[in-house]
């Protein structure tokens, strides 16, 4: 087999799953597809005979790269928080030091979206971005309008990119993590609608 098609059905099998973890750390699907590209060329380069989950391996390549990208766009003051939600690891060869680089970068985006969007903002913002709910439904879960919902989503992704910041408690941190954890990954989609409206109403009193 040449080695410009060696690998070629590993990395094909979990292409869309690197895909989706590129584009929930970066946010950018254009980026994500870079991202994507580049962990192909790398596994051209990698001696796949010492590989023993193609799969596990390919995800922890991708992984890293977003999030080197991400801190390096945080550190020329872009970072921008996108769709992203933390990703199922990959069974049993991601590393502590991967995980705990996710782990350090999903934390960031937590707290960027407490620091720098208003209730309101937020909850349209992670609703539309996270989950991709269209507006009506956004606006049936947060009762207020769609047209509304739809201006709040756009001043939300303004905003991210301002450094306009207030200050956000650890106990709060906390509390919409969790909500975003257990949407992402056991599907607990009412516990996040219920803190994102609650927040909103809250600010309404």
């Amino acid at each position: 087999m040449s080695t410009s098609t060696a690998g070629v059905d590993e990395f094909v099998q979990v292409r869309p799953r690197l895909l989706r973890i590129a584009r929930r750390i970066v946010g950018n699907p254009h980026e994500a597809e870079e991202l994507v590209q580049e962990a192909w060329l790398r596994w051209q380069r990698t001696d796949r005979s010492a590989v023993a989950d193609p799969g596990a391996f390919l995800a922890t390549t991708v992984c890293r790269l977003a999030i080197n990208l991400v801190q390096s766009a945080r550190r020329r003051h872009e970072f921008s928080v996108g769709p992203w939600l933390p990703e199922e690891s990959a069974a049993g060869e991601v590393d502590p030091q991967s995980l705990a680089e996710q782990q350090e970068a999903f934390d960031d985006a937590v707290r960027l979206l407490l620091e720098r969007l208003s209730p309101a903002e937020r909850a349209t913002y992670v609703l539309r971005e996270g989950f991709e709910y269209p507006y009506r439904q956004i606006a049936e879960t947060l009762r207020i309008g769609a047209p509304n919902a739809r201006q709040l989503v756009k001043r939300a992704r303004d905003r991210l990119s301002s450094d306009r910041r207030h200050p956000v408690s650890p106990a709060a941190h906390r509390r919409f993590r969790h909500a975003l954890v257990s949407a992402s990954r056991a599907g607990e989609l009412a516990d996040l609608e219920h803190l994102l409206a609650a927040d909103l109403a809250r600010t309404a009193c």
